[in-house]
């Protein structure tokens, strides 16, 4: 698959996680979730600090999305990426976008093993889908 093929593969998900939410409007895990929102998608922050986040509440780890969630967005460390990867499988989600700074090559392989469409070439949602902060 392209690159295109593949941005159209996960945006094609019914819902999205943002696994790295944060409720800091400053932070991109703050933007990607906004930039959902805006773009009129539905969206459900994964943060196990927050009850909710740009009034929408968080799941507090992966496991507790709900069933129509196929695609998440990771703003993580790679540290945390790669161990939240194995969770996002067994969970049964079919696309990851490991947004640039959230990347690991550990992580992008375990996806690749596990049939996931992983987009993790710097490639950037807020870009892809044109968000600004005005």
């Amino acid at each position: 698959m392209t690159i295109q093929e593949q941005i159209r593969q996960f945006l094609s998900s019914p819902a999205f996680g943002v696994v790295g939410a944060s409720a800091d409007r400053q932070k991109f895990g703050n933007r990607v979730l906004r930039c959902y929102i805006r773009n009129g998608r539905k969206a459900i922050p994964v943060n196990p600090g927050e009850a909710e986040i740009e009034g929408i509440p968080c799941a507090a780890i992966i496991s507790d999305l709900p069933p129509d969630v196929k695609s998440l967005s990771m703003i993580t460390p790679p540290a945390v990426t790669v161990k939240l990867v194995p969770l996002a499988i067994e969970k049964g989600i079919q696309n990851i976008w490991m947004q640039p700074g959230a990347e690991h090559p550990e992580a992008v392989a375990l996806c690749r093993e596990n049939g996931i469409n992983v987009i993790a070439d710097g490639s950037c949602l807020l870009v892809v889908l044109g968000y600004s902060e005005h």
